[in-house]
């Protein structure tokens, strides 16, 4: 099945809900984008402020339109609140190849499990209903909570774009890179169920 833009996606379980980022979702997700500035310090974006969250979302849907990421809001089910967003990108229905990334959630909803849930549906979409080959995620090489998280759901090492991305202060940073295979998914799927 090829990825499409225009369908709307959502996906969820017990614990997550996330469907595509509308424009409303500022407010949604005011709260928690501005309660910390260095929410997303190790991202190119900044959100900290409600001026930066409304560009950034107006950037993500205007993202999805030109077919480049497609965004989502990432909705807590057990608290009953919207805690961050997420995107699928560097989409190729022909190398049946997608990145998850853009991935921010606010600081009380870490650690707690929703993380790992959320990445879960998408994979299983990823891996079972588009039937994709490869999946790569990416973080910032010092971002080692994050490095941590890819590594806890399978994420394979493959190494690090030196001076990848330009930082908002201007430093230059080197993004490391990792990924999941389709013939690795079973097991990782199995191993995931039983700690979310």
């Amino acid at each position: 099945m090829d990825f499409s833009f225009e369908k709307d996606i959502l996906l969820e379980n017990d614990r997550v809900r996330i469907r595509p980022l509308k424009l409303d979702d500022t407010h949604n997700l005011l709260d928690v984008a501005t309660k910390d500035s260095d929410l997303i310090r190790y991202s190119p974006s900044q959100i900290h402020t409600p001026p930066l969250l409304e560009k950034y979302v107006q950037k993500a849907i205007t993202d999805r339109i030109a077919k480049v990421r497609y965004p989502f809001s990432i909705f807590d089910k057990k608290a009953n609140e919207y805690a961050g967003s997420s995107s699928m990108g560097h989409i190729s229905n022909v190398d049946k190849n997608v990145e998850i990334g853009w991935t921010w959630i606010g600081k009380k909803f870490q650690r707690t499990g929703l993380n790992r849930n959320c990445k879960f549906v998408m994979m299983q979409y990823i891996f079972e209903t588009l039937q994709f080959e490869r999946l790569e995620l990416r973080t910032d090489e010092r971002n080692q909570q994050s490095r941590k998280g890819i590594e806890g759901i399978g994420g394979k090492f493959e190494g690090v774009l030196r001076s990848h991305m330009l930082m908002p202060d201007g430093f230059r940073r080197n993004t490391a890179c990792y990924s999941i295979l389709r013939n690795e998914w079973s097991e990782i799927k199995n191993k995931l169920i039983s700690t979310l």
